[in-house]
């Protein structure tokens, strides 16, 4: 039996009933008639191998048209691109004698202290580039650094590796809503003390994002989003519905779908268990498709090798939408018709 008869045939109960109804609903409502689906990434997917394992796929199969990431996830894909090596560990060990080892541990994820150093030396040798210098979004700064890394493995003879690179190759989109928040940005600002032009403008980001959304729905599209675990990026992604409403004041109803997979409880008042019926009050969620939307209380590294062997077995690749060469247009779009509602 393969994995997506396994999920329709035995996930019956509980939040395995959820993660069955996570991946029909991906596959039967998001993904058909060209819907436009974002994903976030927070938890630390990448050093786990799920970048190239899971997100590389679907990103090739056309099945993520734009994400929203931590900037951890993003750094620790680098080392992919970059051919480093990562090592499947113990939780279990001394940190103090790793310490010693010069062994850093992201749980049961080992790797040397100089695969940091490394890569660290590579982001700051390619933002010094003369195309780095001056202010821009993050998807802009990742499609050109995405460039970087993608040149770099093809001269390593690494293959699919690297989510950065096969972003840079679909055109896809990659915003980081907290840049200063993970080494890349911890390196980006060393390099403004040695007079580097860089500066992410989150304005940037903040507006694209929303004009990627606002077509879609001007368009007849459903805009739908999957959420891997919360933090930041769930926020972000989901922002951008109440922007074209509440802040620009132009009609919309919040995205057609959700699914979340998270461990986070509701009860507590923090942002990543908060559920779609919540969303629907902000204006986040459309209320006429709340039933469809799904929480799936897993872990993200269960849950993704599930849901992309899914998605890979029921559904036909997509054609990439290649929404990086089209963020212009985007942008204009939405542009035009906030500043109509000014006059």
């Amino acid at each position: 039996m393969n994995a997506a008869d396994l999920i329709d045939t035995a996930f019956s109960a509980y939040n395995g009933a959820r993660l069955r109804e996570a991946a029909r609903l991906l596959n039967k409502k998001m993904l058909p008639e060209n819907g436009l689906v974002g994903w976030t990434l927070t938890g630390a997917l990448t050093p786990a191998g799920l970048g190239k394992s899971c997100l590389v796929p679907l990103m090739k199969g056309g099945f993520i048209d734009w994400v929203v990431s931590t900037g951890a996830n993003l750094y620790h894909d680098l080392h992919f691109g970059l051919k480093m090596n990562l090592h499947a560990g113990s939780p279990f060990l001394s940190d103090v004698e790793l310490r010693k080892d010069s062994v850093v541990r992201i749980y049961d994820v080992l790797f040397d202290y100089s695969v940091l150093l490394d890569t660290d030396a590579f982001v700051r040798e390619v933002i010094q580039s003369p195309e780095f210098q001056r202010s821009m979004g993050s998807d802009e700064f990742h499609h050109l650094l995405g460039k970087f890394v993608h040149e770099r493995a093809k001269t390593l003879g690494v293959q699919d590796d690297s989510i950065l690179a096969t972003a840079y190759e679909c055109g896809i989109p990659v915003f980081t809503s907290s840049p200063g928040d993970s080494s890349i940005g911890m390196n980006i600002a060393a390099m403004a003390l040695r007079d580097s032009k860089l500066v992410l403008d989150p304005n940037e980001d903040v507006n694209r994002t929303a004009a990627i959304v606002y077509d879609a729905k001007r368009d007849h599209r459903h805009s739908s989003v999957v959420i891997l675990g919360g933090g930041s990026p769930k926020n972000f992604i989901l922002q951008t519905e109440p922007q074209i409403q509440e802040v620009m004041g132009l009609d919309e109803n919040g995205h057609d779908y959700f699914v979340q997979f998270t461990d986070a409880r509701p009860d507590t008042g923090g942002l990543s268990g908060a559920t779609p019926s919540e969303a629907v009050s902000w204006g986040k969620v459309s209320p006429d498709t709340l039933p469809d939307c799904v929480v799936c209380y897993s872990d993200s590294t269960i849950v993704l090798p599930l849901l992309t062997a899914y998605t890979l077995a029921r559904s036909e690749p997509r054609p990439l939408k290649k929404l990086y060469h089209q963020r212009d247009r985007l942008l204009n779009r939405l542009k035009s018709d906030y500043l109509s509602t000014l006059n």
